[in-house]
């Protein structure tokens, strides 16, 4: 049986600042701070009733605590993920192991290229991108593996940014939201919420009420409270250099589900 509300780890290791950039600039990376950084994130999940799970360390793989890419959570099924940067191939070694001892039906996606960052999951549909790390026929493969548990599979372009989730992602009510120049279209969804800064389109939804959001999007952070929502800020600005977000920290399963 998987553990309810479990959110899935790792730490970051000694060569973070070598972690790869594609639409930035590179920036100096603080280690000591993104370690800091790292366990209040973390924090926000234990302080609010979140089983806590750690891959073991990856300290040979700069990307390696953007754990998110390495797996996606399909109802009781996790789908090992085939990075699409060559470099990073090696982060997802340890991962199934993880998978499987909290209950997970662990499989290999069995062809092509995936990112877990490109997909997003709404009530039964799941939302994949294409166009960076993740490739069609890794989409393909994947839309057809979750299909198997009552999902179906929308693939939508994403070139302006890293992942899809760095251009949109979902509040508890199913609203998508992003910044409009990060994403390549709004049509694809049946709801979608403009928020005024980048960093605002990342939100990880911790229940019905609460979201998880970067310190340096206030502006959503007001917009969000003005819709109901309660929101939690913690900084992960040494992450964001490296083109990560709130999502990419964890893979979030409860009961089975992502969120």
């Amino acid at each position: 049986m998987v553990t309810p509300r479990t959110a899935i780890v790792r730490r970051p290791g000694p060569r973070l600042a070598e972690g790869l950039v594609t639409h930035i600039d590179r920036t100096p990376i603080d280690l000591a701070l993104a370690q800091s950084q790292w366990e209040q994130y973390v924090e926000v999940f234990r302080t609010r009733g979140w089983h806590i799970v750690e891959v073991p360390a990856a300290d040979d793989c700069p990307d390696a605590v953007f754990v998110e890419d390495t797996a996606v959570v399909a109802g009781d099924m996790a789908v090992v993920c085939r990075p699409g940067a060559p470099e990073r191939a090696l982060e997802v070694v340890a991962v199934p192991d993880v998978l499987s001892a909290i209950g997970l039906d662990v499989v290999h996606l069995p062809e092509g290229h995936l990112d877990g960052g490109d997909v997003l999951k709404v009530a039964d549909t799941v939302y994949i991108g294409v166009g960076g790390r993740t490739d069609t026929e890794g989409a393909s493969a994947f839309g057809e593996l979750v299909s198997t548990r009552g999902f179906r599979a929308v693939q939508v372009p994403t070139t302006k940014v890293l992942h899809l989730k760095s251009a949109v992602t979902a509040l508890p009510d199913g609203t998508i939201i992003g910044y409009p120049p990060d994403v390549d279209s709004t049509d694809v969804f049946d709801r979608f919420l403009a928020v005024p800064e980048p960093d605002g389109a990342h939100v990880v939804v911790l229940d019905e009420q609460l979201v998880l959001l970067a310190a340096s999007a206030p502006d959503t952070a007001d917009l969000l409270r003005s819709r109901g929502l309660d929101v939690v800020a913690v900084d992960i600005g040494e992450f964001i250099r490296l083109e990560g977000c709130v999502t990419c920290l964890s893979i979030r399963v409860r009961g089975g589900n992502p969120l």
